[in-house]
């Protein structure tokens, strides 16, 4: 599971997607969007990314499933 931070989510997918990017995602071919969070505030955006990248798996899977239960990609219909 990749967790990360943008300010433009569309353009970081796409990224992810093409595997533009060296790293994590290009490595395992991680291309799906199963949770999000947004806000305005940068300084809480980095101290949630490191929060959440300090939670094991099953606590960050519950996450994933209060939300999006079935684990859909949540950008299909951003893409073609």
């Amino acid at each position: 599971m990749y967790i990360g931070m943008t300010n433009d989510l569309r353009r970081r997918l796409h990224e992810h997607r093409q595997e533009l990017v060296d790293g994590f995602t290009k490595k395992y071919h991680v291309h799906k969007l199963v949770y999000y969070e947004q806000t305005s505030d940068v300084n809480a955006a980095i101290a949630r990314e490191k929060q959440l990248k300090g939670w094991n798996r099953k606590r960050k899977n519950a996450l994933v499933m209060s939300m999006n239960p079935e684990w859909n990609d949540l950008s299909d219909q951003w893409f073609d």
